[in-house]
């Protein structure tokens, strides 16, 4: 079995931060990202954290989050079942207005940890709200990770306009008082497309939360969303500050368009009916001399082009981190 729950995920984070790397959390929201993360991971022998959103969620599910996550989460169980490696799946920036998807997921054991971004509300209140989850979630061997600060953008049904960063000594309190197993902070990231050298690093930050944290005894790895804008140089820099998980979405989602698109346009001929062929799709072209070539416009072929080019992809961003060779299953 390649798909795991809390405990050992908490092992993969705690060993990634005693190890100076970090590991890439990739969402997905359909089966060509997902076979080429397996693929690629497997192939740097490194453990996959996954990710879905609820707008994932939602598009794997015909409208429906809660059969979206389902569909999702027995596709990682079952695919992963080939690939030697460990496999973990979060949830993704779900808040209150899916608690009781939250409850089943756990109740169903669909995911090894949920993200519950109450970043939105005030201090008291986003306390207030992953306790709820926390508790929740007791001795269910699902790991909760919460959000204090705010990151600027868009990430999927979550929209923030400005950023505001993570004080240290307000992490401790939160920690204490939510009881979150990993905690996001706010360091100057952004969700969606940013350009790397236009995003400044606030890493006294994240060396400040991580000191606070260890200073009082909390064993709480950190995560950063939004850094899909940043450069390799930036990657390396924060991890050295606490920081385990990364998340990655809109690199995927772009390279997934890129590939499609280079795809058809060097098939273009093959596929598309040149100037004065009437465009017959109905009949498959049989009054014409030009007919399309099927090889080329079958589905599964750019699939297999978009996943190759995931794999590619996923393993550069494992080199970033530093997580090849790192799997739970069968050791370093």
């Amino acid at each position: 079995m390649a798909f795991y729950g809390g405990k050992e995920l908490r092992e993969a984070y705690r060993s990634a931060q005693a190890g100076s790397y970090a590991f890439m959390a990739n969402n997905i929201a359909e089966q060509n990202i997902l076979i080429g993360l397996l693929q690629g991971y497997s192939e740097r022998k490194s453990d996959l954290v996954l990710q879905v959103s609820p707008g994932a969620a939602k598009f794997a599910g015909a409208g429906d989050k809660l059969a979206g996550l389902r569909s999702l989460s027995h596709q990682v169980q079952i695919l992963g079942d080939r690939f030697p490696v460990g496999i973990f799946l979060n949830l993704d920036h779900f808040t209150t207005k899916e608690m009781d998807i939250i409850e089943i997921a756990i109740s169903e054991r669909l995911v090894s940890s949920i993200m519950i971004d109450a970043s939105k509300e005030d201090y008291d209140k986003n306390i207030e709200i992953t306790n709820k989850v926390v508790d929740m979630a007791a001795g269910s061997d699902i790991l909760i990770e919460a959000e204090l600060g705010k990151i600027k953008g868009v990430e999927d049904e979550v929209v923030s306009l400005d950023a505001f960063y993570t004080d240290p000594d307000e992490a401790v309190e939160f920690v204490k008082k939510s009881g979150a197993d990993l905690l996001a902070i706010s360091v100057g990231t952004q969700h969606g497309v940013s350009k790397g050298k236009d995003v400044v690093l606030r890493t006294d930050i994240a060396d400040k939360v991580h000191k606070r944290l260890v200073e009082n005894g909390l064993d709480v790895p950190l995560v950063l969303h939004g850094t899909s804008g940043l450069l390799a140089s930036q990657i390396r820099e924060i991890i050295r500050y606490g920081i385990c998980k990364l998340n990655k979405d809109t690199r995927y989602q772009y390279e997934y368009a890129r590939a499609a698109h280079d795809y058809y346009v060097s098939h273009t001929s093959s596929i598309v009916p040149p100037a004065g062929v009437p465009d017959d799709a109905n009949g498959l072209f049989s009054k014409s001399d030009w007919t399309p070539v099927k090889k080329d416009f079958d589905p599964r072929v750019v699939g297999r082009a978009i996943q190759e080019r995931i794999k590619r992809v996923a393993m550069e961003l494992i080199d970033q981190a530093g997580s090849a060779n790192h799997s739970i299953v069968g050791g370093k």
